[in-house]
């Protein structure tokens, strides 16, 4: 039995799981359906192009062959009508089954390039605003450099008024207690 290459993330799954994209298209089915006569035709087509199918099919008509050229058994002498036959009944059955095959293939082609495109257009939009968030970071910190430079800049201006504060403090206090010179 094929099991379908896309599941439903289990309870305990991230939230980002990796097919999530994915999971709106499981709905869908195939136009022969996704039941086990599909999932048969399917296998069975794919087995056709094996080169276990080509070597088997290949010593089979060979031996059917040499059996009634030969002469051992004489149920399909030349031309081999009952092996042409054999040949049509097997391509009108590969044929459609061959289509059939393709088809389920294309189906599911078709969902998962729909859900990668789906996926691509949820990252480049991520992207942008990552992008705009990270404008929106470097001006905020533009900004805060800015003000720090002013806050310095008001530090410094506080500082220098300080110090002339002091020093005149210093020589107001200071003359007042000097003793007289002698």
């Amino acid at each position: 039995m094929v099991s379908s290459p896309i599941a439903a993330p289990s309870p305990s799954a991230p939230k980002h799981h990796h097919f999530r994209f994915h999971l709106p298209l499981l709905h869908l089915s195939s136009v022969f359906g996704d039941g086990w006569f599909g999932q048969k035709a399917e296998a069975f087509a794919r087995f056709f192009g094996t080169p276990k199918f080509l070597v088997g099919q290949t010593v089979l008509v060979g031996a059917w062959i040499v059996v009634n050229v030969v002469g051992w058994a004489k149920f399909d002498l030349y031309p081999f009508i009952l092996l042409n036959l054999a040949f049509s009944l097997q391509a009108a059955y590969a044929a459609p089954l061959i289509l059939l095959a393709q088809t389920r293939q294309a189906d599911r082609d078709k969902a998962l390039a729909d859900a990668d495109a789906q996926h691509r257009e949820a990252l480049a939009t991520a992207s942008l605003e990552r992008q705009e968030v990270a404008a929106r970071q470097g001006e905020q910190l533009l900004e805060l450099l800015r003000q720090n430079t002013e806050l310095t800049s008001l530090t410094q201006h506080l500082t220098a008024q300080l110090q002339s504060l002091i020093e005149e403090i210093h020589t107001r206090t200071c003359s007042k207690h000097t003793p007289p010179s002698a």
